[in-house]
């Protein structure tokens, strides 16, 4: 008996076959954070950083007396690159290399007030953009006749993704800038009922007094003759 031809279905090839390689697009590294400083102080983080990229740093003081931080930010090198003294919120931003770079809240200078800090990190050409655009470019081989160049749906696509990322960044911002002025509305609102309080206290003592003092004016303190 001769040897038997076994058929497997296109489909089911298919699946067994690796996928081909998808092209990506490499977006922006966004991140936020939100920790509590105490008094007297210092907190340091550190974000490594590859040459030719971009580090953006925005920060926000929410909470806490006087709304104020000291901030530093340093190269891998050691170098101050960035010194904010006594400030309730900055945007900073700076070309980078390879290395760590560190930043800095401090808030030593104060000995009873923490402070509640806001600061949001993004993170710029971190991909390979350059070798995605070239992945792309194999994938469109015979496609000439084509209206529309792959390089105007490239900069479609990084003008529609740059967008979405600034509008993330923006309703982040908005989202910081209410909780400071909602912690800022329930200090005050705390500080006038304390002192209302001790307003409407000093008030009854004082009404207390003046009603005794009106009462012993008109007592009759002549001893009865018996």
């Amino acid at each position: 008996m001769g040897p038997r031809l076994l058929l497997v279905p296109f489909g089911f090839l298919a699946l067994l076959l690796p996928p081909p390689r998808r092209a990506e697009f490499s977006p922006s590294l966004d991140s936020d954070f939100t920790f509590t400083l105490p008094a007297g102080r210092k907190e340091c983080f550190y974000q490594p950083m590859r040459r030719e990229a971009s580090l953006e740093l925005e920060y926000q003081v929410l909470d806490g007396a006087g709304l104020d931080v000291d901030f530093h930010l340093m190269s891998p090198k050691g170098e101050t690159l960035v010194f904010d003294e006594r400030k309730s919120d900055g945007v900073h931003t700076v070309e980078t290399e390879d290395g760590d770079y560190m930043f800095c809240f401090d808030n030593t200078f104060s000995t009873i007030s923490e402070k509640v800090i806001f600061f949001e990190l993004i993170l710029d050409n971190m991909g390979e953009d350059g070798q995605d655009q070239e992945d792309w470019k194999k994938y469109v081989t015979g496609t000439d006749l084509l209206d529309m160049k792959l390089e105007d749906i490239l900069e479609s696509i990084n003008s529609v993704k740059a967008r979405l990322s600034k509008s993330v960044q923006i309703q982040t911002l908005l989202r910081a800038f209410e909780a400071r002025d909602r912690n800022i509305q329930e200090s005050n609102f705390d500080r006038v009922n304390f002192w209302s309080m001790v307003n409407l206290g000093v008030m009854v003592v004082v009404s207390a007094v003046q009603v005794y003092m009106l009462k012993s004016l008109f007592e009759d303190k002549r001893k009865s003759r018996t």
